[in-house]
C-alpha cells in the first residue's frame, strides 16, 4: 500500500503501521519533511532521497507532497476483541456502520470524523463498499492510522451481535425520528447508507430506531460522509453535554 502527503505519512509513522520504504523528494528541504525524515530514522526505517519524478510515479494521486510511503496492507480489527475491549474497560462504545459506501473519498472523510470524535469503530462489510485503499488513507489525512475499521462478512450479522452486547443501532435515513429528539447516549452503533441507495430494507428493519436530520432545500439527502459528521457529533453533544 501507498501512503502519500505530509500528514498521511507522519501519523503513520507515529502508529504501528509497518513501513517498508520512505522516499523523500531529493532537494525538499521543507520543515514538516525534516520531521518525517527524523521520525523515521529514529524508528530504524529506511529512507530513499529520489527526484521529483520519481514520486510523481509512484504517486497515486500526484499530489504527494515531497514523501511517499510503502507500507504492509492495512490489517482489519476483530469486531468480538473490539467490543470486549471496550466492556473491560467499561467505555460506552459508538460505533459507525457504513451500508454500502463505495467512495473511498467518503470512507476517508469518514474515517477522520470518527477520529475526531472518538469513536469506537467504523464496520464496513467485505463485498459492497469500499474498503482501506491508498486513496482512503490519503482522505483520511492520517486518521487511518489511529481509528479502528472492522471488515464484516455480513453488517446484518454485526448489527444483530452488537445488539446482543447492549448496543443500540440507529440507522439514519429517510422518514425517521428527529436525530435531536432521539436519545444517542450509551452503547450506540449508527449506520449511514451508501452514496444513492441508502440503507438497505433488511438493514433499516434490524435497527432499534431510524433518525433523520431535518432538511429544508430542494435536495432531499447528505452527502454519506457530511450525514456521518453531524449524526455522530450530535451523539457527542448528547453524551458530554457540549
Amino acid at each position: 500500500m501507498i501512503i502519500e502527503g505530509k500528514n498521511a505519512v507522519y501519523e503513520a509513522l507515529n502508529s504501528n503501521t509497518t513501513i517498508e520504504k520512505l522516499c523523500i523528494e531529493k532537494g525538499n528541504f521543507a520543515k514538516d519533511l525534516n520531521r518525517i525524515i527524523a521520525l523515521a530514522r529514529e524508528k530504524g526505517i529506511k529512507v530513499s532521497f529520489e527526484k521529483s519524478e520519481t514520486l510523481e510515479k509512484l504517486s497515486p494521486s500526484g499530489r504527494h507532497q515531497g514523501v511517499i510511503a510503502t507500507t504492509t496492507e492495512y490489517k482489519y480489527f476483530d469486531l468480538d476483541e473490539v467490543v470486549e475491549e471496550c466492556k473491560d474497560k467499561g467505555e460506552d462504545m459508538l460505533f459507525i456502520i457504513l451500508d454500502g459506501v463505495e467512495d473511498p473519498h467518503n470512507l476517508g472523510a469518514v474515517i477522520r470524523v470518527a477520529d475526531c470524535a472518538g469513536a469506537t469503530a467504523v464496520i464496513v462489510p467485505k463485498h459492497r463498499g469500499v474498503g482501506v485503499t491508498d486513496t482512503v488513507v490519503k482522505v483520511s489525512a492520517g486518521a487511518s492510522a489511529h481509528v479502528k475499521v472492522i471488515k464484516v462478512t455480513n453488517i446484518n450479522d454485526a448489527i444483530r451481535y452488537l445488539k446482543e452486547q447492549g448496543v443500540f443501532v440507529f440507522a439514519a435515513d429517510m422518514d425517521g425520528n428527529d436525530i435531536y429528539r432521539t436519545n444517542l447516549t450509551g452503547n450506540v452503533a449508527l449506520v449511514i447508507g451508501g452514496e444513492g441507495s441508502g440503507v438497505h430494507t433488511l438493514t433499516r428493519k434490524l435497527a432499534d430506531g431510524i433518525v433523520s436530520l431535518p432538511l429544508y432545500g430542494k435536495v432531499n439527502s447528505l452527502n454519506a460522509s457530511v450525514a456521518t459528521g453531524i449524526v455522530v457529533y450530535e451523539a457527542l453533544r448528547q453524551r458530554y453535554g457540549k
